[in-house]
């Protein structure tokens, strides 16, 4: 990310949150009343131009893959509460929404993110009226030069706690130290928290149409600054997580029977690039 300048892929990530609750047909994989008026005025044309043309079918698939991935994030984390979580930590939360539509009663969360993105982010919700949740923090963070234990447990963040977290659309844009260093945080958490994350796999494990469209969308985060530097096999993100157990890892074919079984639209997950994980400790 850029200094001060908040990131454009999280915008381009809630346009697509918000073209689903508008375009795509019931029932919605997320139901999220917050994903449109969040937006604004200052957005509604971005909006009206997001892709929804059935002829564009990776840019259909790509949505169809972010608003799986924020179902199934709310979908463990409702599995972790009944595990005994009472934190839900958000990493990189972007203008995601659940804070605001949180059925959880006595669930903190803490949503963690660059201080230019997360001021950004309450602008609009003090434009559009949006109340901020009680039981919400902020964490901002500059990654570069603050630690993540000390920013959580300065925020009130309790490391003795069982806590969930979600480490979307991020774990492409680390470094792999950087990747491993907030793993092993999460791996030092107390016994039944729990981690649900997405990544991507590297080009030369795709079929040949699909690195096209791999090569498309890494040049689009690349002229937005936010350029693609990770990326993993199932075997290899395997490798990282051994201190996890119930691992669950998920693609295209295992989503779609999830959440896009039976749908009148053609909405659904196109492509082995982008998978969807979640773990326990």
């Amino acid at each position: 990310m850029q200094a001060s300048v908040p990131s454009r892929t999280a915008l381009r990530v809630a346009l697509r949150r918000a073209a689903h609750q508008l375009y795509d047909a019931k029932p919605l994989v997320l139901d999220d009343p917050i994903a449109v008026p969040i937006l604004g005025d200052t957005y509604a044309e971005d909006l009206r131009r997001t892709p929804t043309r059935p002829d564009r079918p990776f840019s259909v698939g790509l949505r169809a893959f972010l608003v799986a991935r924020s179902r199934y994030a709310e979908d463990t984390l409702a599995a972790a509460i009944a595990g005994g979580v009472t934190q839900y930590v958000l990493l990189g939360a972007g203008l995601d929404t659940f804070a605001h539509r949180n059925p959880h009663p006595g669930l903190r969360v803490f949503e963690v993110d660059h201080p230019a993105t997360q001021q950004w982010k309450r602008e609009l919700l003090a434009s559009t009226s949006l109340p901020t949740p009680l039981n919400l923090t902020y964490v901002p963070i500059d990654f570069e030069h603050q630690s993540l234990p000390e920013q959580l447990q300065a925020a009130g963040f309790d490391p003795h706690t069982p806590s969930f977290f979600a480490w979307l659309g991020v774990v492409p844009y680390l470094t792999l130290p950087a990747f491993r260093s907030t793993l092993n945080f999460i791996a030092a958490q107390p016994r039944n928290s729990g981690l649900v994350m997405d990544y991507g796999q590297p080009r030369h494990a795709l079929p040949f149409r699909e690195q096209l469209a791999h090569d498309s969308l890494a040049a689009r985060v690349q002229q937005a600054g936010e350029p693609f530097k990770l990326f993993f096999t199932p075997r290899e993100i395997a490798a990282e997580l051994t201190t996890f157990y119930n691992i669950e890892d998920l693609g295209s074919p295992e989503l779609n029977s999830r959440y896009f079984a039976n749908r009148t639209d053609k909405l659904m997950l196109l492509g082995a690039a982008g998978r969807l994980l979640s773990a326990q400790l």
